[in-house]
């Protein structure tokens, strides 16, 4: 079985940006792109059933944050 990875090219100027940042600061962005991650799920749950109420929206929300192994919700 072959494995493919991924190439990414920026890795290091990630890994050095994160080194540069403060404890406080990589806390901050860790909790931002959480925050944007469960945003961005959101909007694609409610694309894909616009036409929910947002008791039932809610309710879908809820079972598909259930099958989540991170529950931080």
């Amino acid at each position: 079985m072959t494995i493919n990875i991924k190439p990414q090219p920026n890795h290091k100027l990630y890994i050095q940006t994160l080194r540069q940042m403060s404890p406080e600061k990589r806390l901050l962005k860790a909790f931002e792109l959480s925050e944007f991650s469960k945003q961005l799920f959101i909007y694609g749950l409610r694309k894909r059933f616009p036409n929910l109420s947002e008791d039932e929206f809610r309710k879908l929300l809820m079972e598909r944050l259930d099958k989540c192994h991170n529950r931080n919700y």
